[in-house]
């Protein structure tokens, strides 16, 4: 099976317990994450907004709760077992008017160029088959002047930062997301992921080579989160 069909399939079989686990096992510290996000995403405009491999919805929703009166925000994902949840939780943050969901993979975007005035994508990309095909969707459907924001897992250059997370993504983390979710597989992947994600500098490059402009990258959490920016 390709690896695209395997992440699908993995998200799918995941779903159900994703967001637990995943606030769980970050502290939540996420959402510290998505509000820095948020700074690059949305400008007090009416707006058009994608958020790519959107999974259950928690940037999106964030997004759509941030955003200006009048805003349109798309979430996409290749995973329908993961945006099955998201309608829900958009009505319920009083949302749900402002949402709406299609199922696409990042690497083939069905929408046309420059149909949006922000891409973003958080803690998706590193799962992408071809990043750099990804990258180059993203441009292709921005607006002139549009900004793809992306939030990825980091691996810390610290140390001692580094012999802790490894500790703790590569040993623990598995073992209790295996045990919460009955997929030990999933929970092996996901650290894995993180450490197989190129460098901040290459995938800076990365970006470039795919045709952004004025692309920088902002670290927090010591490392552990890296947020990517790029105009077009």
């Amino acid at each position: 099976m390709p690896k695209k069909e395997k992440v699908q399939q993995m998200f799918d079989n995941i779903a159900p317990t994703y967001d637990k686990l995943n606030h769980i096992m970050s502290l939540s510290v996420d959402k510290l994450w998505r509000r820095h996000a948020l700074k690059e995403i949305v400008d007090g405009t009416p707006q058009r907004i994608l958020d790519v491999a959107c999974g259950t919805g928690d940037s999106t929703i964030s997004i759509a709760k941030a955003a200006a009166e009048g805003t349109e925000v798309i979430g996409a994902d290749i995973s329908e077992g993961m945006m099955a949840l998201v309608k829900g939780k958009a009505e319920k943050a009083g949302v749900g008017e402002r949402i709406s969901l299609q199922v696409a993979d990042g690497e083939a975007l069905p929408f046309g160029e420059g149909t949006f005035d922000r891409v973003t994508c958080a803690f998706g990309i590193r799962n992408f088959e071809h990043k750099e095909r990804g990258l180059e969707e993203f441009l292709r459907v921005l607006k002139p002047g549009g900004k793809a924001v992306v939030l990825e897992l980091s691996v810390p250059q610290n140390k001692v930062v580094r012999s802790v997370y490894d500790l703790y993504f590569l040993h623990i983390l598995p073992w209790v997301g295996g045990s919460i979710s009955g997929d030990r597989a999933a929970y092996r992947y996901l650290p894995a992921s993180v450490h197989n994600f190129p460098p901040p500098d290459d995938f800076c490059r990365m970006m470039e080579e795919a045709g952004f402009r004025n692309v920088r990258c902002r670290t927090f959490s010591f490392g552990l989160c890296r947020m990517f920016v790029g105009e077009r």
